[in-house]
Formats: structure tokens, sequence, C-alpha cells
């Protein structure tokens, strides 16, 4: 079996398992291996990457960087996604910031970057990176009821404002620019699966539970 194929049906298991495992549920910890989820789930996503250079390298620390930098930010301030405080799911934090939400802004800002190009091939990087900033913020409408059910992070008043999407896409936006700019050729079939298996994970999670 092609290793894009293993991928894929791993990816699949994983979020299958994921979703019976919270919404049955098996345990009232179950959640809390949310960080094993991310963490195989970019590994696999990178596994996959078609040609490795030291440009993909620089796109993973400099979103890393800047989405665990803007997550800290909002954490301490309020001012650029709203007043929100994270649980205890993500695992370890710095600053009050789970250590986890930067590789999760990579995650993401790989997998959609890689579907805006499968969507838009041979656009303009700034079109391909405002479309996947766009598809970024689209799937954090989905995660958001579901990360306070589960208490992945909290909002005041339990109301999600909405700063907090355009936050998201302030932020999104340089990040999908730069991988659109430096990883505009870059082909990932498990990153698209990864994508979509997100978006249908968290809306099946926001109606089945």
């Amino acid at each position: 079996m092609k290793p894009q194929r293993t991928s894929i049906l791993i990816l699949l298991l994983l979020y299958t398992v994921g979703f019976l495992g919270i919404v049955l549920p098996i345990h009232r910890d179950f959640v809390l291996l949310t960080p094993v989820n991310l963490l195989v789930s970019l590994g696999l996503v990178l596994w996959n990457h078609e040609r490795w250079e030291a440009r993909t390298g620089w796109f993973i620390v400099l979103a890393y960087v800047l989405g665990f930098g803007a997550e800290v930010f909002g954490v301490q301030t309020g001012l650029l996604f709203g007043d929100y405080a994270y649980g205890r799911v993500l695992g370890p934090k710095l600053w009050g910031t789970p250590l986890m939400i930067g590789m999760n802004w990579v995650m993401l800002g790989y997998a959609s970057g890689v579907t805006a190009n499968r969507l838009l091939p041979g656009r303009h990087w700034l079109v391909r990176g405002t479309l996947a900033a766009v598809m970024m913020v689209a799937l954090d409408v989905l995660i958001e009821p579901v990360a306070m059910r589960y208490g992945f992070w909290t909002w005041e008043g339990g109301v999600v404002p909405l700063r907090n999407y355009i936050g998201w896409f302030v932020v999104a936006l340089p990040i999908e620019c730069l991988f659109a700019a430096i990883q505009g050729n870059s082909r990932n079939k498990v990153a698209v699966a990864l994508f979509i298996l997100q978006f249908l994970f968290f809306l099946a999670l926001g109606f089945g539970s």
C-alpha cells in the first residue's frame, strides 16, 4: 500500500476513534489524548511532504512562533481574540498558553495552504493565501463550540466574540501567504485529507453530543 494511502487510513482511524471516545464517552479523560492526536496528525502530514527544503523548515518555525506568540498575546491581554483562558486538555502551558497550540497553527496552516493550492492551482500567492486563511477561520467556527464544551478553553461569558474570528484571520493571513509564496507547488494528499477530516470531526462533534 502506498505511504500516502496508509497515512490517510491512519488519520481516518484516529479521528473515528477520537470521535467515538469523546461522544460515548469511553473515559472522562479521553479528551486529554488530544495532544497525541495533534502530534500524530502533524507527523503524518509532514512525513508525506513531497520535498524537504530549508524553506519548509522556515515555514514550520515561523508558523509556530507567529501562532504561539499571537496566542500568548491574546491570553495575556484579551486584545487580539477576546477574553479567554486555556484549560488542561492541550497540555503544558507557558504564559498561560499550551505549547501544543503552536503546533496546531502549524498543522492547520500547512493543511489549509495545501488545500488552497489544490483548489486554486497556479493562482497568485496572495489569492491562495487569502483563501487558505478564510478556510482556517471557517474551521474555527466549527472548533469553538466543541472546544468550550470539552474544556479546551473558555470564553468570558461563555460567548465567542466576533473579534476572535477577525483575530484568527489576521494571524492566519500572514502564515498562509508565507506558505503560498514559498510552498506554492506543494501537493500533499494527506494534508488535504486531514483538513477534510478536521472539518467533519468538529462538525460531527458539534451535532453529535
